[in-house]
């Protein structure tokens, strides 16, 4: 290997390698400052696993965990659903002001989220419904939505239509495409989407500030209250239980994918 060929090796994974501390560098000060003895976690004094048991301890930390967990499962199930089957109606069926919803399908993605936030809060003061969790589940119901009927409505735009065709022609009826040929195909869309709204639900604060009453609150309203006094060591605790939980599942997912492909590539020999 010539001494160019090294020298462009050497900058090209520097380069990958500091792309990667500046990306993980805040979550690996996150995860050590959860062991840090200091109640005020501003500088790292001592190591200590009391944080992690403090943390079962802290009520309002684990309700406000908990509601937040509640609202973001129960709004990614409604807003995946609803979404898959908008995003499936504006790809297959043509009717009156087609075009014009799916421009205005754009407007909540783009809207800031305070402006959101004030229009939900005063469409729920119009129509008289009291602020809590039910208030904060449509609200994070309302901004999912956009976000699944993109991610599969991608998914549909890739897909050749002969595949429905072939079904069809083979005597499948209309839910049979459905459910055994058009949805598995645009599985990686659905999923997609509905992560992608399960995320944003776990750390929304703007329009949950907006549409949570009074008692009502959400981890990242609980976080964005306590940091005038300090975030203490116990939050940190809690959502680095939560990055092992992800990264877990994130493992297994990666792993069982290469295993398909493997097992589909051992199927070709």
């Amino acid at each position: 290997m010539s001494r160019r060929k090294t020298a462009e090796k050497f900058r090209r994974n520097l380069f990958i390698i500091l792309v990667f501390i500046f990306l993980f560098l805040p979550i690996g000060v996150l995860v050590l400052y959860s062991f840090n003895t200091s109640k005020m976690n501003i500088l790292f004094e001592g190591f200590t696993f009391d944080w992690y048991v403090e943390l079962f301890k802290n009520e309002n930390l684990l309700d406000a965990f908990k509601n937040t967990l509640l609202i973001a499962i129960i709004s990614t199930l409604i807003s995946t659903i609803i979404g898959t089957a908008s995003a499936i109606g504006l790809k297959k069926y043509n009717f009156f002001g087609k075009n014009i919803i799916e421009k205005l399908i754009y407007i909540p993605i783009v809207m800031p989220e305070i402006v959101l936030g004030i229009a939900l809060l005063s469409s729920f003061t119009l129509v008289n419904l009291n602020l809590g969790l039910f208030s904060v589940l449509i609200s994070h119901i309302a901004f999912s939505i956009p976000f699944v009927i993109t991610s599969v409505r991608s998914a549909l735009d890739t897909l050749p239509p002969e595949y429905e065709e072939a079904a069809e022609d083979l005597g499948a009826g209309k839910f049979k495409t459905l459910f055994y040929v058009l949805l598995p195909l645009i599985k990686p869309g659905i999923v997609s989407g509905a992560l992608l709204s399960f995320t944003l639900s776990l750390d929304d604060v703007v329009i949950s500030f907006f549409t949570a009453g009074p008692g009502t609150n959400t981890l990242p309203l609980y976080i964005y209250s306590v940091i005038k006094t300090g975030i203490t060591p116990d939050v940190n605790a809690l959502t680095t239980l939560m990055l092992i939980v992800t990264a877990t599942i994130l493992t297994i997912s990666a792993f069982n994918q290469s295993r398909k492909i493997t097992s589909r590539g051992g199927g070709l020999r």
